[in-house]
């Protein structure tokens, strides 16, 4: 499934077009690999990729995956990626936005910091939206003007939960359909529970377990 979604965004990122390409898939189906793989794709034409999630943790989180995809590579071949949030120091948001505006970083991870007027990029040719139902029509419009010239970036939009107005632009064609309907090997299953009020002890147990 990773396979056949990713081919799909190739594709896309083939055309003269911009992608326009909703990814779903559980937590754990690997989405993150497949927008690393895009952002890797964008970066080898000398261009930039954005990663906007709802959470800073959830950025941290990202910004983690992504570098521990890259352990393996030689250092002249890692993507140049940093974070950019509202946490960061005035000298470090400095650091990252000079890095987007000069081209000197390939991807950056973000927050809706990344939708501040101030924020310019070099070359954004993709722009990546996790949890995108967390995210207004406006919002990622705002993303999708930071193309070079008139050009506008590809949009990449994932979800492990599409509610009805995601389903609506995919029902009528605003967007393109991959879904990742398997779990990579080994992978532990996803459970979902249930806990109400007065359960406080048994959250808590759940937490220290992992």
């Amino acid at each position: 499934a990773q396979k056949r979604s990713w081919n799909e965004i190739l594709a896309d990122l083939a055309r003269p077009h911009p992608m326009n390409r909703l990814l779903q898939g559980d937590v754990g189906s690997g989405k993150t690999v497949l927008a690393y793989l895009a952002a890797r794709a964008v970066a080898s034409c000398g261009q930039q990729t954005a990663l906007v999630v709802p959470t800073e943790l959830l950025a941290v989180q990202h910004l983690r995956s992504l570098r521990r995809l890259e352990k393996d590579c030689p250092e002249k071949d890692r993507l140049r990626m940093e974070i950019l949030s509202s946490s960061l120091s005035r000298g470090e948001a400095g650091t990252v936005l000079r890095g987007l505006k000069s081209g000197e970083l390939d991807l950056v991870v973000g927050t809706h910091a990344l939708l501040q007027e101030h924020v310019r990029f070099a070359e954004l040719a993709l722009a990546v939206v996790d949890e995108q139902h967390r995210f207004g029509v406006l919002q990622r419009a705002v993303l999708l003007d930071r193309g070079p010239g008139e050009r506008v970036p590809h949009a990449l939009v994932m979800t492990a939960t599409p509610i009805p107005r995601t389903l609506s632009l995919t029902l009528y064609g605003d967007l393109d359909l991959s879904v990742i309907d398997e779990l990579p090997p080994g992978r532990t299953p996803v459970q979902s529970h249930l806990l109400r009020a007065g359960e406080g002890e048994r959250i808590l147990a759940a937490v220290a377990q992992t």
